[in-house]
């Protein structure tokens, strides 16, 4: 097996203004868009909107994004956290801090209900670091 892509598709009954938070506060770029689907990407990272009651969504399995949480790794959070909530306004559901198993992170809500959880790894607590695999280890 070749796989060539692996990506989220996440399903909103508003395209279009999901689409536009990722674009206009995240910097995606469009690469392909209909009313019903965008495919958005950021740098090497890719991105799908669907119509969740569009034809091609199997019977029964068109509900909105409910109980996801999409995480973007950054260098420095601070700059996007900036963005987020004093350029765009954003509320975090879950305020920017230091957690013992090695992130500095703040969480969003984008349109559709899909939680953005914006992580900086730092090193974790003596407690977290055994449980990492030696060269996954956050150095901050």
């Amino acid at each position: 097996m070749s796989v060539t892509s692996v990506y989220p598709v996440l399903m909103s009954d508003d395209v279009a203004a999901a689409a536009r938070f990722y674009r206009e506060v995240l910097g995606f770029e469009s690469t392909f868009e209909a009313d019903w689907y965008v495919s958005l990407r950021l740098g090497e990272y890719e991105l799908a909107i669907l119509q969740c009651d569009h034809p091609t969504v199997p019977a029964g399995f068109g509900a909105p994004v409910r109980g996801l949480i999409l995480n973007i790794e950054v260098e420095d959070v601070h700059p996007l956290h900036h963005a987020l909530t004093v350029e765009h306004g954003l509320t975090p559901v879950l305020a920017l801090r230091d957690e013992g198993f090695g992130q500095r992170h703040f969480i969003v809500e984008a349109p559709g209900g899909v939680l953005v959880d914006v992580i900086q790894p730092i090193p974790p607590t003596a407690q977290f670091a055994q449980a990492y695999a030696q060269e996954a280890l956050p150095t901050g």
